[in-house]
């Protein structure tokens, strides 16, 4: 899911890195970090081929990038699963703006889940708000319950809420495995100082997923200064990602993880 919050409390300058120069900057900041994973935000079976030829490890599915991504329908699942190989992540939003839902729209979410659950995706990707921007804790746990065994994110409508670290600890109660967050900005390297703190007091309760402006040029020095292991972007500045697109990305991301 893309979205473009306004919001935004600190600013870093953007500096892309060189592979030869990530194990520089690892020692710098405290050694090997492990695994790196990426997930593609795709929204075509030609994107979801494209993440399996490039080494991508999952997918999120999504209609309408255009409108920061809806639900896919029953072909575009079918196919993404079927043609990636991949975990395959279904977005779960029926319709754009905001993430205010109405009990026939929740309802409508419940239904999509179980579709989604049917064809044999991996997980779900959802978030619900309350009128006053806050985390709709009790709708999302009923769902989070309604998709087990399936895992489930929440999206970037937690970079809406009026505070994040209240935010992270209610997605906690809900039950979610993972937040998908730019740090409440627009672009992920002005969020960078609020995503190191949010990786720190997630510890390991659950997983922050990295995503809003992710770039090849970007996402080494943002995994060494957030910490973070997981990362979200579509790579789709150009159109349709490539295999090499996504190939160019994981390799930033494991050569941090293995410096």
């Amino acid at each position: 899911m893309r979205r473009e919050p306004t919001r935004c409390m600190f600013s870093y300058g953007t500096v892309g890195l060189a592979p030869t120069e990530n194990k520089t900057l690892c020692k710098r900041v405290g050694g090997s970090m492990g695994k790196m994973i990426f997930e593609l935000c795709a929204e075509t079976v030609g994107a979801c081929v494209a993440a399996r030829d490039g080494g991508a490890d999952r997918i999120e599915l999504c209609s309408a990038l255009s409108e920061d991504g809806l639900t896919p329908s029953h072909g575009l699942l079918h196919e993404a699963i079927v043609k990636s190989g991949l975990p395959v992540h279904g977005l779960v939003r029926p319709r754009g703006g905001g993430f205010v839902y109405s009990d026939d729209e929740i309802a409508v979410m419940e239904q999509d889940i179980l579709h989604m659950r049917q064809l044999g995706v991996a997980g779900v990707v959802l978030g619900l708000l309350k009128s006053d921007g806050t985390v709709d804790v009790d709708a999302t746990r009923r769902l989070v319950a309604l998709a087990r065994p399936l895992q489930v994110t929440f999206h970037r409508a937690f970079d809406e809420t009026p505070s994040l670290e209240q935010a992270l600890e209610d997605v906690i109660a809900t039950g979610c495995d993972r937040v998908l967050t730019s740090g409440g900005c627009a672009d992920v390297m002005q969020g960078a100082d609020v995503l190191a703190r949010l990786v720190a007091q997630a510890g390991d309760r659950i997983e922050i997923a990295v995503g809003g402006g992710l770039r090849t040029t970007n996402a080494a020095e943002l995994a060494m200064r957030t910490r973070a292991k997981s990362f979200h972007g579509s790579l789709s500045w150009d159109g349709v990602p490539t295999a090499q697109d996504v190939r160019s990305m994981v390799e930033q991301l494991r050569s941090v993880g293995a410096a």
